[in-house]
């Protein structure tokens, strides 16, 4: 039988809006689409509405594929992925991945 533990401690140097909770969100597999050529970025617009996102929060993205990511228009509503092959040469392929959101 699991048993609950209810113990947080924050890390020195790190913060949290509230002092009284951390905010967590995890989407995993979203989906993505291929990319139009060789090269080209996939943007992926990522909402938790109706769930207000707090001011300020961190996101972890895991891609089910060679890439870099980058998370760009953050703001209450969701924000939006940006998958870039690693080679010119390389076109994305359409894909998921694994968003988690920290606050």
């Amino acid at each position: 039988m699991p048993i609950d533990v209810h113990t947080l401690e924050q890390i020195d140097g790190s913060s949290f809006l509230r002092s009284d909770r951390v905010v967590v969100g995890a989407i995993p597999a979203q989906a993505n689409a291929a990319g139009s050529g060789a090269g080209a970025s996939v943007t992926t617009a990522v909402a938790f509405a109706p769930y207000s996102l707090p001011p300020a929060y961190s996101v972890q993205i895991t891609p089910s594929q060679p890439a870099l990511v980058s998370v760009t228009n953050k703001t209450s509503s969701g924000f939006n992925v940006v998958l870039t092959p690693l080679s010119s040469s390389t076109t994305l392929a359409a894909g998921t991945f694994d968003v988690l959101v920290v606050a």
